[in-house]
């Protein structure tokens, strides 16, 4: 089950044309086509990114769907199961706190608004939170928010598919290379993870 998105975000015509001009990235844009990706809002992506740090895609998505059936991504709901009925869907201890902590925050309030910030201000505000690191924070720009120049450079897949593609030898590479696709580097990470996929 997959949590419905507030919209879908759909690469524009100059990003397309800015990374198709890319001899690296140019033959996975015309293998992957235009990219677009659901936007969720804040809390369901916080939700989504916690059941994913440090486990595969696979177990991440199987975490996620067990979280989003039982509570649809609600704070109120993930409260109300408590750590106890957290730990029961699968969800390691230190990960149910964050949840509720998270929740807790989220039905005060602690997340409106972020939508009119800049994305350094967001992450200031997620990395607040114990448990949320900057991936997660990152994941919550780009498919909470729907924000376009992210760089997710501590992702393993993007990094396994950045040193595959580009020749990289070390992270540090991995996270210049970002800077070769401002103001598009979100959409560049989608095209590296498609390679996962692929």
């Amino acid at each position: 089950m997959k949590a419905p998105h507030l919209f879908v975000y759909e690469a524009p015509e100059e990003a397309l044309e800015l990374l198709g001009k890319d001899p690296v990235l140019a033959p996975l844009v015309a293998r992957h086509g235009r990219a677009r990706w659901g936007v969720h809002g804040v809390f369901p992506a916080l939700v989504r990114a916690v059941a994913g740090q440090q486990v595969s895609n696979q177990a991440a998505k199987k975490i996620f769907q067990r979280l989003y059936r039982a509570t649809g991504a609600e704070p109120g709901r993930v409260l109300a199961l408590g750590e106890a009925g957290l730990r029961e869907l699968g969800v390691s201890r230190a990960k149910a706190r964050t949840l509720l902590s998270l929740a807790g925050a989220a039905r005060e309030g602690a997340f409106s608004g972020l939508e009119a910030l800049s994305d350094e201000a967001v992450k200031e505000r997620l990395l607040a939170f114990k448990g949320v690191g900057p991936w997660t924070a990152e994941m919550v720009l780009i498919f909470g928010l729907g924000r376009e120049d992210v760089w997710p450079a501590s992702d393993l897949g993007l990094v396994q598919q950045a040193m595959r593609h580009f020749g990289l030898t070390s992270r540090e590479e991995v996270a210049q290379l970002g800077e070769r696709f401002r103001p598009y580097r979100s959409l560049a990470a989608h095209y590296l993870w498609a390679e996962n996929d692929a």
